[in-house]
């Protein structure tokens, strides 16, 4: 993919809420289908295993280069990652308990044989984004029942 994908979700909550439910990226694997593990190295780095088909594995290392609490977090990956990825996710308070998440997302995938078989895997970014995004509106509202 060279191009950004942007798409957005409407969720039920707190904004406050919301942008910290997303915030903790240890989270993503219960709502991000392929996302495998999310664990912070540092306060502004964190590591990613992403498994495709045949339970291939993609790992990468991502930086925050954004957080405006409750507004936005945007990231990159570091430079030697096997996943060149970055964009940002923004929040927007809306009436009545609502919050726009709002995802623009831009990825290179690696190089040779991975590379094909993880741009196989992502053929259609917009609708892994799509379900990735109505994935986390089911977890974030389940979880404010709890």
């Amino acid at each position: 993919m060279s191009e950004p994908v942007t798409r957005s979700v409407i969720v039920k909550g707190d904004v406050s809420r919301l942008f910290t439910l997303w915030a903790n990226f240890e989270n993503f694997p219960n709502f991000m289908q392929h996302i495998k593990s999310v664990a912070r190295t540092n306060e502004s780095v964190s590591h990613w295993v992403m498994e495709g088909p045949l339970k291939q594995t993609f790992e990468w290392d991502a930086e925050i280069t954004r957080m405006d609490l409750n507004k936005r977090i945007a990231w990159r990956s570091l430079d030697g990652s096997e996943m060149k990825t970055s964009g940002q996710v923004t929040f927007n308070a809306l009436p009545e308990n609502e919050v726009q998440i709002t995802v623009t997302l831009h990825y290179v995938p690696p190089k040779g044989k991975v590379g094909e078989i993880f741009a196989n895997m992502l053929a259609d970014p917009e609708g892994y984004l799509d379900e990735d995004l109505r994935n986390f509106k089911a977890y974030a509202e389940k979880t404010a029942e709890v």
